[in-house]
């Protein structure tokens, strides 16, 4: 029998957590590479190794030994991927593709150069140039290189706000007016294959930037849920290389629709796919790194996403209201093993799968009210009748 792959995985987090949990099931090898220790890929993966991931040395080291490289965080040496698929290894996402999505300038350019629909931009060096592009105001200014989970992206209402913008490259987009933010996942195979999964409707926590929760299909006509999937895979087959695709979608109020961004990843709109689809994202990436047929991408009825996200400040998670979640049908938790939380952090989500858009609110609704991930006691949790913090 011949020896399987190995898969060297740059990133440690949630998604490399996910993937190793489908990919358990294979018995594939699989290393990790993370600043981080105690990432919570490193009780899963086969080897775990603590290094810098921007550090081109350290990442061609650790790959040495493996067939396929990949990532799960795009914050990574792309130097490293060149060098490494120089070597004759399969790199997915392609190196250029990723050089390409870093920079969030280039991305843009990219959109353009190819005729994709995106909103109107300008790239400036600095908060002192947004005087000249005054008619994109209002806008978000994001920084081209960075920024994640909503940090690097500031709302620049009017040129007062240009006082107190961030500095360094940015992305001045202007603000659209929208419908609805959505996502679509693309799987392309070597062979240029393509397999596209039904969009979802993302609903944003305003404060944090972030993914709130999802649902799946999104509320869509389905000649529109078409266009999205035909908008989508036009991105994936524009970047031309093998690898997995979360296009994020704005539908304008007047029904247009505009690519947003794209993660050259696993995504977090893509993860009520390992109940709600007989493949999941993470295990369509498995196949790709495999060269393996793909999978079956076809949702299998309604489902829905909250994201349990980190409150009260920081320290060891502690996780309350299962019970209250759990009892009802079809719900599924996975907690992503963090050993800190903190406000904002993304700490584990809850999956839905139902029958009925009714059901799927309940769950939502019981959700959002009684799942919390806190800091333990020991750390400072409130209990009745304390007040947190150094002075009453």
């Amino acid at each position: 029998m011949p020896r399987k792959p190995t898969i060297a995985v740059l990133g440690g987090g949630q998604l490399g957590r996910m993937f190793i949990e489908n990919a358990l099931r294979y018995g594939v090898t699989i290393n990790v590479l993370d600043p981080d220790a105690n990432a919570p890929c490193a009780r899963l993966a086969t080897r775990s190794n603590q290094g810098d991931l921007q550090d081109v040395a350290t990442v061609v080291a650790f790959a040495a030994d493996a067939d396929v490289v990949g990532i799960e965080i795009e914050h990574v040496s792309v130097d490293a991927l060149e060098r490494l698929q120089q070597q004759g290894k399969t790199v997915i996402p392609d190196p250029g593709v990723l050089r390409t999505i870093q920079d969030k300038g280039l991305q843009k350019d990219f959109y353009l150069e190819h005729g994709i629909p995106t909103a109107r931009f300008a790239l400036i060096d600095g908060p002192e140039r947004i005087a000249d592009h005054a008619d994109l105001l209002p806008a978000f200014l994001k920084a081209r290189t960075g920024g994640y989970d909503g940090r690097g992206v500031m709302s620049i209402n009017s040129m007062a706000d240009a006082r107190n913008a961030f500095s360094g490259p940015c992305v001045l987009e202007e603000r659209i007016d929208i419908t609805l933010e959505l996502a679509v996942l693309v799987v392309r195979s070597a062979t240029g294959t393509q397999i596209t999964y039904d969009p979802v409707e993302m609903v944003f926590d305003p404060k944090l930037n972030l993914v709130d929760h999802l649902r799946a299909p999104a509320r869509i006509p389905g000649p529109l849920a078409q266009k999205a999937r035909d908008l989508a895979g036009r991105v994936a087959q524009a970047f031309g290389a093998p690898g997995l695709y979360a296009v994020e979608l704005f539908l304008t109020t007047s029904g247009e629709l505009l690519v947003n961004e794209t993660a050259p990843r696993a995504h977090n709109s893509g993860h009520h796919t390992i109940e709600a689809c007989a493949s999941s994202q993470f295990d369509q990436l498995l196949r790709l790194y495999m060269g393996w047929p793909l999978g079956d991408a076809t949702l299998r009825g309604r489902a829905a996403m909250v994201n349990l996200v980190g409150t009260h400040g920081s320290g060891t998670p502690d996780v309350r209201g299962l019970e209250d979640v759990l009892h009802l049908p079809g719900t599924f938790v996975h907690m992503y093993g963090k050993q800190q939380t903190r406000t904002g952090r993304k700490m584990g989500h809850v999956t839905v799968v139902a029958d009925t858009d009714a059901a799927l609110d309940q769950a939502i609704a019981v959700t959002k009210v009684h799942c919390k991930v806190v800091p333990g006691e020991a750390e400072g949790v409130k209990k009745a009748g304390e007040v947190i913090g150094d002075k009453m």
